[in-house]
This record gives C-alpha cells, sequence and structure tokens, in this order.
C-alpha cells in the first residue's frame, strides 16, 4: 500500500464515519506519532501500511477508510473517535501536552479580533464574599466590551460603583493542545442613555442566556489589553 493508492483514502471532510475534517485529522495523527516518540516508519509498520501512505495521509487531505483508522488507532495506542476528535467526554485539559510548544504574547489588533469572534467571556470582579468570574454573552463596541444584566446582580454593583473589573474569553483546542486566551480590564460603567441603550440593542442582538428581564447595559472599557497564546511549533521536534 502506498501512497499513490488514493483508493485507500477518503475526500476531505469525509473521513471515517464521514465526521472528520481530514486535514485535522493528519495533524492529529502527526501529533499522536510525536507524543509517543515514534517515526513514520515504526508507526507504519505497526499499521501495516507503507510509510509513504502514512506521510500521505498526515500531509493532505485525505483520511483512511474504516479499516486504515482502526489500524492507525491501534499503532498509535489510542481511540479511532480521539484520532478523529470526538473527544467530548475526556475532561478539558486532561489530554496529552503538544510537544514543542511556544507561549506567543498577542498583540493588541489579534487581542480585538479573538474578542470580536466569540461570544461568551467571564467577568471578573470582587465581591462581598470575595473574587468572583461571573460568565456572560457579550458583544465588542468599539474600545469595550458591552452586555446585558438584571439590577442587582453582582456584575450591576460594580458598574454602579464604577468598580475595576476584568473581562476575560479563550478558546481551547483539546484535540491539539493548543488555545489562546484575552484579557480586558477597566471600569465596569452602566450606560444610562437611551440612544446608547437602543444602539447596543442593535449591535447585541441575542438575549442573555440566563433569560429573564436583563434590562442593564453593562460597558468595559478596554483600558488595557493582554492577550496568549499556546502555539504547537510545525513538526515538533523530530521523531526520527
Amino acid at each position: 500500500m502506498g501512497a499513490s493508492v488514493p483508493e485507500h483514502s477518503t475526500p476531505a471532510g469525509a473521513g471515517a464515519g464521514g465526521r472528520s475534517d481530514s486535514t485535522e485529522l493528519g495533524r492529529r495523527l502527526r501529533r499522536r506519532r510525536e507524543q509517543l516518540g515514534l517515526s513514520r516508519q515504526e508507526v507504519a509498520h505497526r499499521a501495516g501500511m507503507s510509510p509513504g501512505y502514512l506521510e500521505y495521509l498526515e500531509e493532505r487531505p485525505v483520511g483512511p477508510n474504516r479499516e486504515g483508522m482502526f489500524r492507525l488507532a491501534g499503532a498509535l495506542d489510542t481511540t479511532a473517535a480521539e484520532l478523529r476528535g470526538e473527544q467530548a467526554a475526556v475532561p478539558p485539559g486532561a489530554g496529552w501536552a503538544a510537544p514543542g510548544t511556544e507561549l506567543l504574547v498577542l498583540e493588541p489588533a489579534e487581542c480585538r479580533a479573538h474578542l470580536a469572534a466569540r461570544g461568551v467571556g467571564r467577568v471578573v470582579l470582587t465581591t462581598e464574599q470575595g473574587p468572583a468570574a461571573i460568565p456572560v454573552n457579550y458583544a465588542v463596541d468599539e474600545d469595550a466590551v458591552v452586555f446585558r444584566t438584571a439590577p442587582g446582580t453582582e456584575t450591576a454593583r460594580a458598574a454602579g460603583a464604577g468598580a475595576a473589573v476584568s473581562f476575560e474569553v479563550d478558546h481551547i483546542d483539546e484535540t491539539l493542545s493548543e488555545g489562546w486566551s484575552v484579557l480586558v480590564t477597566g471600569h465596569a460603567v452602566q450606560v444610562t442613555d437611551q440612544a446608547g441603550q437602543r444602539r447596543l440593542a442593535a449591535l447585541a442582538a441575542s438575549p442573555p442566556w440566563a433569560g429573564g428581564d436583563r434590562p442593564l447595559w453593562i460597558r468595559i472599557g478596554m483600558e488595557r489589553l493582554s492577550g496568549r497564546r499556546i502555539r504547537a511549533r510545525a513538526g515538533g521536534p523530530a521523531a526520527g
């Protein structure tokens, strides 16, 4: 079985069972092989396929057939579901750390792009009981994060006092052991003018996930903005 035998592969996006993105599958295959410190030759021998075909699977937007997927899973001491990225039952952060990772500082423009791409984050503030992190769905309005809340909530009290708070949003890729986080620090204030409230209502069309009547708009200015990213270096360390 060689790299020139496409009939043993499925088109990108089909994978084994028709659910995986085969480009990501190739990355998972390579990452797991490197985690075990195995060369392509060693994994190919275990799976009963040629090293050239394994290279083809790792580098091209294709995936093996069902039998090939299970043979690769056995060769890599894992499961076909894990290779396909179906790890919903795995506790977050319990997977393998990727080899050769690096911690990068995000530029302000990158932080803003990540903020705009998400919809749920955590307001971090001090309460009478101590520090708290409160999840909210939010929107980005120019140089601020905005969200709705109800009177009497911790976030409403913080905004009423003009307290300094933080807002954190992140994304974790359990399969690739990569991720990023962005932190906004600023003062929470309540938006009281009706024109501003109407504009924010049009900007953030999604209602609060917590439900109920939440008429107060809170704004957290981006007085300080920072972010970090954990990234695996391309190819990782040499595996032989």
